[in-house]
């Protein structure tokens, strides 16, 4: 299996332990997902979060409906978890979501690991474009509910 990688970050004013119970509440997902993905969460609210925790949703990719499982392998509040594909179109995706102390706020990095069908030639085409577009509304989405960036640091680590 050939696994791709994807980095994203983004500093927030506000500490670790102000940042993670916002990604701690599955139902928060729906707000970080762009419409067009059309994200319904089937896992009933309140999900009891944790490793081993599993979250279902439905969503479209490229027009196609499809459900998506998701399991919590690893959780270390507030600085950490990593969330698994069990079922959903990719080959593979581990999303490792990371809240780092960092210059009077909080950095929030992602790496996902992923593998497609079709390898490298659909990544380009396809995924990776994907990727690049929701986590840029991700980022908006962010900003927009802990307030924006305005004393954003002038230099942001290397991912």
């Amino acid at each position: 299996m050939n696994c791709l990688k994807f980095k994203s970050q983004i500093w927030l004013r506000q500490k670790p332990a102000e940042v993670f119970p916002f990604f701690g509440e599955p139902q928060n997902l729906a707000v970080l997902t762009p419409e067009w993905l059309h994200l319904k969460m089937l896992t009933p609210s309140p999900a009891v979060m944790g490793a081993g925790a599993m979250l279902d949703y439905r969503m479209r990719l490229f027009g196609i409906p499809f459900r998506w499982r998701a399991e919590i392998t690893e959780w270390n509040p507030p600085n950490r978890f990593v969330d698994k594909q069990r079922r959903g179109p990719y080959r593979m995706w581990l999303h490792e979501h990371r809240f780092e102390d960092w210059d009077g706020g909080t950095l929030v990095k992602d790496v996902v690991i992923y593998s497609v069908w079709g390898g490298r030639l659909t990544d380009r085409f396809f995924v990776r474009q994907n990727l690049k577009k929701i986590f840029a509304f991700r980022e908006q989405k962010l900003r927009e509910h802990f307030g924006g960036a305005l004393t954003m640091p002038k230099r942001l680590p290397e991912l």
